[in-house]
């Protein structure tokens, strides 16, 4: 049997660790995992275990801005691991006073030393960089109005009227295709039917070349 040391007892608590996100937030629309929802599913395993959690604050001042720095230390008998976590104040927070400020710094800070401690990731957590650029790339994408689709007979329809308004000036109907070809309204159409459409603006070159 394995002799019980405080990094064998931690890879099985990194193992058996589930927290789920039991948060919601109704403006975003998205779950999220609190600092006290990682704490809750610890203590029984915690227990099981004989380990020991501590959570403590601190507060480090770097030039004009103040930091909490949050320590998250597991102990087992006479050994521990500890890992730490920053979060810096915001000067000023709508809504809020200084005390709710500092505290919502200290449970920012707390949940990453648990995420460092615990091995959880909360990469796509809505308090993260990457969900903020997910979240924003998505707005983005679904503010963009969606393009009708141009189909083949289409695109032969207003090529037959471009002749008959340009009297056949094929620099413009040429310009004209390329321009939807390239367009993602143009998605619609594979390799072959792009070539159908190269084809038949030549034969209407011909045809103009014979009159």
């Amino acid at each position: 049997m394995t002799e019980k040391n405080i990094n064998n007892l931690l890879v099985e608590v990194q193992s058996e660790l589930k927290a789920p996100k039991s948060q919601y937030n109704s403006f975003g629309k998205y779950n999220y995992r609190s600092t006290e929802d990682i704490l809750e599913a610890l203590k029984p395993i915690l227990k099981e275990k004989n380990l020991a959690l501590v959570v403590l604050d601190d507060v480090v001042q770097v030039s004009d801005r103040v930091y909490i720095k949050s320590t998250a230390k597991l102990s087992y008998d006479q050994e521990s691991i500890e890992v730490t976590a920053f979060a810096r104040e915001s000067l000023t927070k709508k809504g809020m006073d200084d005390s709710q400020i500092t505290g919502t710094a200290s449970s920012y800070a707390r949940k990453y030393a648990l995420n460092g401690l615990f091995l959880i990731d909360d990469s796509k957590d809505a308090d993260s960089d990457e969900f903020s650029k997910q979240n924003k790339s998505q707005k983005n994408s679904e503010q963009k109005p969606k393009q009708p689709k141009i189909t083949l007979e289409e695109v032969k329809m207003s090529l037959n009227d471009l002749v008959k308004k340009t009297g056949g000036d094929y620099t413009a109907i040429s310009a004209y295709l390329l321009k939807h070809v390239k367009s993602d309204n143009f998605n619609e159409l594979n390799v072959d039917q792009i070539q159908l459409a190269n084809e038949y603006i030549k034969q209407l070159s011909i045809k103009a070349d014979k009159k």
